[in-house]
């Protein structure tokens, strides 16, 4: 937890919420940041009624013609980017959904390895008693080579 959130205890993971609530990038548009309320103005007001010149009529139909094909490509561009950032957030969500699982199994690893390193540490008991075991054996056997020694060489060392 520390590599993801920093800090040294689980109780730091609570004070990270300003982890979990900051944006992707800085520029992404969210409550706290809803972007900017700019347009796309082609030409200038006309603040008054007025005459146009043909030249001026003729460039403006060209310009309209230019600007509805633009309007065209926008609209299919933007309706790309909508497609990749559904897909980015698609991505997103399976890695973090990975990362839960690394993190969910690696519980489940570690709890294994408690639960064995239990088990070898209930065993040094008996493995304790193997070892008192051993050396009364060989505390009783050197007793009785020692008793039929005295007993075949007449109570003393010849």
């Amino acid at each position: 937890m520390t590599t993801l959130f920093g800090g040294g205890s689980s109780k730091d993971i609570s004070t990270k919420s300003k982890v979990i609530g900051k944006a992707t990038d800085a520029t992404v548009i969210s409550p706290l940041n809803p972007g900017k309320f700019g347009s796309v103005r082609s030409t200038p007001i006309v603040e008054a009624p007025r005459y146009f010149t043909k030249e001026e009529t003729d460039a403006m139909k060209a310009l309209a013609k230019d600007k509805t094909e633009g309007a065209r490509q926008a609209k299919r561009a933007y309706k790309a980017l909508s497609r990749i950032e559904e897909a980015d957030a698609k991505v997103h969500k399976s890695h973090r959904a990975y990362e839960s699982s690394v993190a969910t199994n690696e519980l489940t690893k570690k709890r294994a390895d408690v639960k064995h390193a239990k088990n070898l540490h209930a065993l040094r008991p008996g493995y304790a008693r193997l070892g008192v075991g051993l050396e009364k054996a060989e505390t009783d056997a050197a007793a009785r080579i020692e008793a039929i020694r005295t007993k075949l060489l007449g109570g003393g060392d010849k």
